[in-house]
């Protein structure tokens, strides 16, 4: 028991705080003995005040001998942009990025200077530190000075100190004289020898526009081009390329790059161009030579040492052009989403997108950049990439010379004019529609047996041949078999079959086939299991290349379905080319086509973009095509362009176009309109996106507005901005005037008047446009009807339709009028403002009726704005006649006929309408219609404009007792013309403003909702989600939104990538997602669910601001996540395909964009810092970046038949 003690007694805790707080040094911290051991070291005080040193403002500069080079000294000289770097300057004399950076540049770098922009000035107020006034001017021993003031030379000759004459020495003003002469005839004869060299610069085209008077350059006041203004004349300057180019080896002795064929005019004219750096639009059609254009400008950077940039539609385009330009230039690079080839070369190739990309992160290629050439120029259509082209174009620096190279398209020169205006330079427009190789047009009805040659002539150098189409419609007309409405694949081989026959026969082959289904294309391949167009020889030879090209592919990727069937079809000189093929296999089928191994190639569209892949013939399996929103005929630009790779340039004498019509022949008008109808103009697709927004919201010297402001959509705007602020001006003065006078008291019932007025028509104006295209009305404005309209100087009078005329942008209606009869060359009185008339009309409560004695008429082309009212009366009569008789009576020899019968019973009718109407029997006669309670205008969106135009005018009712007052219209007249002037400034503001650009309440709604989900603050400074969001390409906010909620933190790489697939997926399915639903891991089940709900999140917020935009409007599609989640597990391509029925190319496009996405997320991981996600999208990358997904293009390798 002794072993055992009392328990402890728990100290109390008040006692122990107050032992601690009183008696800090009891604490044991300070027993440093029990502490670990330290190592004292040496203390260095300067190390306190250590800073970073401010940059070197100045450098030296060798200063050389000009004989013989050698090194005589150094002088000093200052540094511009000192201390400017990527990060926080847009002038070119920033410092260099890092290495890592230079060619795609960074998301954290703000862009190079814009040459659309103007260059941002500091405006600081002028401080005079020192008076002047008290210096010296005269040097001592000398009698006079030379004061330089505003560039010009002044000789001190007065006393400013008395203000009194000096006097003066005759001798010393002769010498005084002489050396002032002496300095203006040397700067004479340097203006005179200035003056020579532009005039011999000066083309015969250009003699028009260039000014003839002396061009004096004042280096003093020399300025930005923006400040410069080029007036009373346009952009853009068409150049004839029908007329010889005189002494064009004269002009360029030296060429950068000789060609081995006599040059066309149109391409002199371009080279001659190119030489001036000025920007160049070269507008032909397929295989017209537009490439040599291209070329020359490469060589000529080369030349210069400076870099040149190709920009394509697509990926593929961009592959076949590097081959092409690298077996031309030496030094050609390619930069590709995932690949890179030779970044430093003077040339480099790639799609428009990435080029935007490199711009707006500041590559520092830009420096050097003298060309950037746009292919294909007219894919500025596309809707969905169309916006791309504009961006590019507005982003260019000043100092970068623009080719564009196009299709022929009829607005060439308004968009050069666009493009110009826009960078304040001319574009020189060179449009031919000179074909290298004429074509000739055909229909062909054959089927089989007999029929097999019928093909008919429909068009040839432009002609029509009616008697060609009359025959191909009687030659189908014996064919056709009322039981049979489409070809089974039977009937579709024997009628392929019998057209290679005819072809072969006719010495038509190699063809291309354009059919618009990628499944068809297969199945067309397939029924023609049975024809071999190749000799034993032509075999061998593609057996080797094909074996060749696939030998870098592993063993299993060889045993591809795809790959083994496309053997066996390249060997019997067939072809098949799609977004469904394989890209190693699709640049297989072109190379081959190329030399003439394959016979027939079946192709969709894609194939006629892009490098010159000609064939004799071309054939059309059908005209009409599925853009994805409906199923329409061709545009004749896309029928232009298929055709136009028919005719071998130096092989064909003329190119062979057919059209297959296997049940019905298309409409003449629907061929017409095809084939030799106008292209479709170019037009912008300029949009915005949220990633474009925040770009340009992180860089304070650029704006949205600015870009949306010189988008191609507001050309017509640009152009009328000099003319609004003239007028805005006039206004502003004559309100200045005005001023001077205030509107008295007893005239406020009078404003109060006009403002409700002014709502109540600003409201209806509104409304109108979309009212009359209501069904419902349309009905009740129809010849015979009689409304209420003011128009002009006919103020509330009764009007009979005679005719509606509905075109796509107004409707104009002719109608009868009633008027007081007026002597010959009598004048109606004073010219007034529409909205002068239309005021005093809603003052009037009866409807105007003429003199009785004297009783004219008029008829009146009016817009609906101008109807006042509709009513319930209806004029049976022939109003053709009275349009006719109207119309014959303004004839000079029959203006003093009496109007014919029906035209006085129509003015009979309306004269006692309008009597009977005003005397209070309106309702029994003459009902005006109520757009709601009796037209029954039901629209949701009408409904309530109406609704509100209708309240506006009850309220006008109170207002009119003000109205009936002595000299109303006297009265009335002052408070007008003070108001209307002051609504009219308000609009030419508004005009001169942001917010009247198309764009601007889309732009609103996205900073708002960039707003909310807290990209941007409250001032538009881009925040953290917003710097994340500007590295992504595509789906920026709701890849940004799962990067930093962690949707991704507990996924593996696998289920990344799989789940990532459904952004970048856009292909339907045939069955639901749900099939492939329970071949998913819980993890990814899960996972989708939360990008699911992210995107719902997002496209609701949208949904409540009014935005657009495929990207959340539109459903994910998840289809093939279970496919590349197999693929990131590193199973083979080969067993991955027996998942799905997509077809091999698409699931290939597919992965490699989703890597793209990868590397953007990886990228973001970066900039929020966090490395487990950095290294997790590192290995998703690595894990589908492989085998045959990501072969290196045939084209980037020295693969050649």
């Amino acid at each position: 028991m002794d072993d055992f003690e009392p328990p402890p007694i728990l100290p109390i805790i008040e006692d122990e705080l107050q032992k601690y707080l009183l008696c800090p040094e009891s604490l044991p911290i300070h027993e440093y003995e029990r502490s670990q051991q330290i190592w004292l070291r040496n203390s260095i005080p300067e190390e306190l005040i250590k800073y970073e040193l401010s940059p070197v403002s100045t450098t030296l500069r060798v200063q050389r001998d000009l004989d013989s080079g050698r090194i005589i000294g150094f002088r000093e000289v200052a540094l511009n942009s000192v201390g400017a770097t990527a990060k926080n300057s847009m002038s070119f004399d920033r410092a260099p990025a890092p290495p890592t950076d230079s060619t795609k540049g960074n998301a954290l770098y703000v862009p190079f200077q814009p040459g659309s922009f103007p260059e941002p000035i500091l405006n600081l107020p002028e401080q005079h530190i020192l008076d002047k006034s008290g210096f010296l001017t005269v040097p001592p021993g000398f009698s006079h000075s030379l004061d330089i003031q505003d560039n010009k030379k002044l000789l001190e000759e007065t006393d400013t100190t008395h203000g009194n004459l000096k006097t003066l020495n005759l001798l010393d003003v002769i010498h005084k004289e002489q050396h002032f002469l002496g300095e203006l005839k040397s700067q004479e004869i340097e203006s005179t020898n200035v003056e020579n060299k532009l005039e011999s610069n000066v083309l015969p085209e250009e003699e028009d526009i260039v000014p003839k008077e002396p061009q004096i350059i004042n280096l003093s006041t020399l300025s930005h081009p923006h400040n410069s203004t080029v007036k009373n004349s346009e952009w853009a300057v068409l150049l004839d390329p029908n007329k010889p180019v005189n002494d064009f080896n004269k002009k360029i002795p030296d060429m950068a790059k000789r060609f081995p064929f006599e040059l066309d005019p149109f391409q002199k004219l371009a080279i001659l161009q190119l030489e001036q750096h000025n920007h160049v639009f070269v507008a032909a059609h397929t295989s017209a030579g537009k490439t040599v254009v291209a070329e020359y400008a490469i060589a000529l950077s080369q030349k210069h040492m400076t870099r040149t940039i190709y920009t394509s539609p697509i990926k593929a385009l961009s592959n076949q052009k590097y081959r092409d330009f690298r077996d031309e230039f030496n030094d050609v690079g390619l930069i590709t989403g995932d690949f890179q080839i030779n970044q430093k070369a003077s040339c480099l190739i790639m799609t428009t997108e990435i080029l935007r990309t490199m711009l707006y992160c500041g590559s520092d290629i830009t420096r050097d950049l003298e060309y950037v050439i746009f292919d294909e120029v007219h894919y500025i259509n596309d809707r969905d990439r169309g916006h791309v082209w504009e961006q590019v174009l507005i982003m260019l620096p000043t100092h970068v010379c623009v080719v564009l190279l196009s299709a022929t398209v009829p607005n060439t020169v308004e968009f050069a004019d666009w493009l110009g205006r826009t960078h304040q330079r001319k574009v020189y427009v060179i449009t031919t529609l000179k074909r290298p190789v004429p074509l000739q047009h055909f229909l062909y009805t054959g089927r089989w047996g007999g029929s097999r040659d019928e093909r008919f002539l429909i068009l040839e150098a432009e002609k029509w041949s009616e008697e060609g189409y009359i025959k191909a419609n009687t030659a189908l007309e014996c064919l056709k078999d009322k039981n049979i409405k489409f070809l089974n694949n039977k009937q579709e081989k024997t009628l392929w079959i019998a057209l290679v026959d005819h072809l072969r026969k006719c010495d038509l082959l190699p063809v291309v086939a354009f059919i618009f289904s990628r499944q068809k294309c297969d199945t067309n391949a397939k029924i023609l299991s049975s024809l071999d167009l190749t000799t034993e020889k032509e075999k061998h030879q593609i057996h080797v290349f094909f074996s060749k090209c696939i030998r870098s592919l592993n063993e299993s990727d060889q045993k591809t379905p795809q790959i083994i069937k496309m053997r066996d079809i390249l060997s019997r000189g067939i072809g098949i080319h799609h977004s469904g093929v394989l890209p190693i296999i699709k640049e297989i089928v072109e190379m081959l086509f190329q030399k003439g191994f394959i016979k027939i190639l079946f192709a969709t569209e894609t194939f006629a973009m892009g490098v010159n892949m000609p064939a004799r013939t071309v054939i059309f399996d059908s005209v009409m095509k599925h853009d994805g929103i409906e199923h329409r005929h061709l545009l004749p630009a896309e029928y232009i362009q298929m055709a136009g790779r028919a005719g071998r340039r130096g092989k064909d004498d003329k190119g062979t176009v057919i059209l297959l019509c296997k049940m019905s022949i298309p409409s003449e008008s629907c061929l017409k309109a095809m084939m030799i109808g106008l292209p479709s103009k170019l037009t912008s697709q300029f949009r915005l996106t949220y990633g474009m927004v925040l770009s340009l919201l992180r860089v304070e010297t650029l704006s949205v507005e600015g870009m949306m402001s010189r988008s191609f959509g507001e050309v017509d705007h640009q152009k009328k901005v000099t003319d609004i602020k003239v007028e805005l001006e006039e206004v502003e003065k004559k309100l200045e005037e005005l001023g001077k006078d205030q509107l008295s008291s007893y005239l406020q019932p009078l404003v109060k008047f006009y403002d409700t007025a002014s709502a109540y028509m600003e409201q209806r104006k509104s409304v109108m446009a979309d009212l009359l295209t209501s069904p419902k009305i349309q009905k009740c404005i129809v010849p015979g009807a009689v409304i209420l309209i003011t128009y002009k100087i006919h103020i509330n009078k009764l009007a009979l339709v005679l005719s509606v005329d509905r075109s796509k942008k107004s409707t104009a209606y002719k109608v009868l009028v009633l008027t007081d009869f007026q002597p010959k060359n009598s004048n109606p009185g004073e010219k007034r403002a529409d909205f002068w008339y239309q005021m005093l009309a809603l003052t009037k409560d009866k409807v105007f009726v003429p003199n009785t004695t004297s009783t004219g008429h008029e008829i009146l082309t009016i817009s609906g704005l101008d109807i006042f009212e509709i009513t319930s009366k209806e004029v049976k009569i022939k109003t053709d006649i009275v349009v006719q008789d109207w119309q014959k009576r303004q004839i000079e020899r029959f203006r003093n006929d009496p109007p014919g019968e029906t035209c006085r019973e129509a003015i009979q009718e309306l004269l006692k309408l309008s009597i009977l109407t005003n005397e209070d029997r309106q309702d029994d006669v003459l009902k005006q219609l109520h757009f709601i309670k009796d037209l029954k205008v039901n629209d949701q969106n009408l409904y309530f404009s109406l609704t509100k135009m209708y309240e506006l005018k009850e309220k006008l009712l109170d207002h009119l007792s003000s109205t009936q007052i002595p000299n109303f219209e006297e009265q009335f007249e002052t408070v007008f013309e003070r108001k209307f002037l002051e609504e009219k400034k308000k609009d030419l503001e508004f005009q001169l403003s942001n917010a009247s650009l198309i764009l601007y309440p889309d732009y609103q709604n996205r900073i708002k909702l960039l707003r909310k989900l807290d990209y941007v603050d409250p001032k538009n400074r881009v925040k953290l989600k917003g710097k994340v969001a500007c590295e992504m390409g595509m789906n920026e906010l709701l890849i940004t939104e799962l990067v930093l909620e962690d949707v991704f933190i507990n996924l593996q790489a696998s289920e990344v990538a799989a789940l990532l697939s459904a952004l970048v997926f856009r292909v339907k399915l045939r069955g639901s997602f749900n099939e492939f639903e329970e071949e998913l891991t819980p993890t990814l089940k899960e996972g989708i669910q939360k990008i699911k709900s992210h995107h719902e999140k997002i496209a609701a917020m949208e949904l409540e601001l009014g935005i657009q935009t495929d990207e959340f409007q539109t459903d994910l599609n998840f289809g093939l996540v279970h496919v590349v989640y197999r693929w990131a597990n590193h199973e083979e391509f080969s067993e991955i395909m027996k998942l799905t029925d997509i077809q091999e190319g698409i699931i290939v496009r597919c992965i490699q964009q989703l890597n793209e996405t990868i590397i953007d997320v990886r990228d973001a991981a970066k900039i929020i810092g966090d490395p487990a996600l950095q290294k997790k999208m590192e290995d998703a990358s690595a894990s589908i970046k492989r085998n045959i997904v990501f072969a290196e293009s045939l084209y980037t390798q020295d693969f050649k038949l």
